[in-house]
């Protein structure tokens, strides 16, 4: 390893820095960009549900008929009775790039238990999370509706202290691999690391960025917008997979990562906003599921590399990473 390459030499910071300033410097780009979330509220009063559903408008720029379309993606029953929709009206508001929508709903009986089918996700995109609060005389609860839970029961009755933690808990780990972009990302952790050392060391200041991010930025008085967040985070992608491809020596990686994984916990800020969850039990899932995908991440891409080291699996593997990074920023651009 050249002197610019070693940690400890004046050149190596220097060189650090200049990675650094150039990562800070994309961030102005990436204000074009999105995250995929919405969310809604169901108030219920004895057989009679009033809805109000709130999505960016960038997520429904490519539907007909947006409205049409979204309501027919949320179902509402109660003990197996599916409610009426009885009125809708929707709407779009340029100042907030936000599309509203509310509808009334008549139930054959009173509610006690309201069960929902939500499947924004085949009308959106794959990652999308709608985080939907529900009332019913003065008792709330809540539910989250991606691709891989699209059915909940609310029975609004207060949650024990170990029903609050597994489902808190629960979401934090789904948020981690719930898109593309923290698999993607978490991939290229582990081919940027040159030794299992590394690697502990990546992981290591990818959660310590994250949990900086969850902490500081609220302090700040800066909230960023959503968009930025998901471009932001497909950026990394592409970054990193550079250091691989063009900087395999380099040092201070570990600096790199950790201001990498500061992007990533915008996205589990913005999540903690919105779902008013406590960050304590969304961390410790998000960082638990991260840390299991990066053990199996690891062991898949060593096996790989013994058995086709002659292809140049990392190197391959960084080449495809750069490129969906790439294209994934591009068409988050577009949209």
């Amino acid at each position: 390893m050249d002197a610019e390459g070693s940690e400890g030499s004046p050149g190596a910071v220097g060189h650090a820095m200049k990675r650094l300033v150039g990562i800070l410097c994309l961030a102005p780009a990436l204000y074009a960009h999105m995250m995929s979330m919405s969310s809604g509220d169901i108030r219920i009063t004895g057989q009679r549900g009033h809805y109000e559903l709130r999505m960016p408008l960038y997520e429904i720029s490519h539907l007909k008929d947006a409205g049409e379309s979204l309501l027919d993606h949320i179902k509402f029953s109660s003990g197996g009775q599916a409610a009426r929709l009885v009125a809708k009206s929707c709407r779009a508001d340029d100042a907030t790039a936000t599309y509203f929508c509310t509808a009334d709903y008549e139930f054959p009986a009173p509610v006690d238990r309201l069960e929902v089918e939500c499947t924004y996700y085949a009308v959106t995109v794959p990652n999308h999370v709608h985080l939907l609060r529900a009332e019913n005389g003065g008792k709330r609860d809540q539910g989250l509706f991606d691709f891989s839970f699209s059915k909940a029961t609310l029975r609004f009755s207060p949650p024990t202290p170990a029903e609050v933690a597994v489902t808190e808990i629960g979401a934090g780990f789904g948020r981690a691999l719930g898109g593309l972009v923290q698999i993607l990302f978490l991939a290229s952790l582990v081919l940027a690391s040159r030794s299992r050392r590394e690697l502990l060391a990546l992981a290591g200041m990818f959660l310590a960025g994250q949990l900086v991010a969850v902490w500081l930025v609220p302090h700040t008085g800066w909230q960023p917008a959503a968009r930025f967040v998901e471009a932001a985070a497909a950026l990394t992608i592409a970054y990193l997979a550079v250091e691989i491809l063009l900087l395999p020596e380099a040092g201070w990686r570990w600096l790199i990562v950790g201001v990498l994984g500061g992007f990533h916990g915008l996205y589990l800020l913005l999540f903690l906003q919105t779902a008013e969850y406590r960050p304590t039990y969304v961390l410790a899932g998000a960082f638990t599921g991260e840390l299991l995908a990066l053990a199996v991440l690891a062991l898949l891409l060593s096996r790989i590399g013994r058995i086709a080291r002659a292809l140049r699996p990392v190197q391959v593997s960084a080449s495809l990473l750069l490129v969906v990074g790439m294209v994934w920023f591009f068409l988050r651009l577009k949209s």
